[in-house]
């Protein structure tokens, strides 16, 4: 069973539903959540966690974050709503070992200031289709990293970033998952 860090910085929709996951789901017997780490006091992830009786923390030091992803024996790192780039020591400490979800279909829509809403009004502004989620790799730079998992769906007669924002939260929720059992059991790299 690999042993599971999630860092959030928010309310944690993504976390419960890896979460929800690792008990009855798809990643029962396959993970197990150790450690929710958030960059913020206020992440309503962190009560949460709490109430799962998981180790939650607010670190933002990396030489912390790395002693308590050591301390609690993390394989593998959920991003999940995380706001702040990873350092350089815990990316290559646990390269081909962090997913991120990111609310577009990347390559587009990511990069330094893309996220949650900014996203979603992009998207509208551009006049897309399609958007989706996608799960990646994470490296040192925003959204650049390797693509694990994508699904898009159509968005004609989306027009209020909210709306699409709902809509995507619900991809998400469903891959994340998926793309972290398909890491596990070794189908992406």
């Amino acid at each position: 069973m690999k042993r599971l860090a999630v860092f959030v910085s928010g309310g944690g929709s993504n976390f419960k539903s890896i979460l929800d996951q690792t008990k009855s789901g798809i990643l029962k017997d396959l993970a197990e959540i150790v450690l929710v780490i958030s960059s913020s006091t206020n992440a309503f992830a962190l009560q949460r966690a709490q109430a799962e009786n998981i180790k939650a923390l607010c670190l933002k030091d990396e030489n912390e974050i790395l002693k308590a992803l050591e301390d609690f024996g993390v394989d593998l790192i959920a991003l999940a709503g995380y706001l702040s780039l990873i350092g350089g020591k815990i990316v290559r400490a646990y390269e081909g070992k962090i997913l991120n979800i990111h609310p577009a279909l990347l390559p587009k829509f990511g990069g330094k200031g893309m996220f949650g809403h900014h996203v979603h009004e992009a998207v509208i502004e551009a006049g897309e289709e399609r958007s989706g989620a996608t799960v990646h790799f994470v490296d040192e730079h925003y959204d650049s990293g390797k693509i694990v998992l994508q699904k898009g769906i159509d968005i004609r007669g989306i027009s209020s970033a909210g709306e699409l924002a709902k809509k995507v939260l619900e991809i998400e929720h469903e891959i994340y998952p998926q793309a972290i059992k398909a890491v596990i059991e070794g189908e992406a790299k």
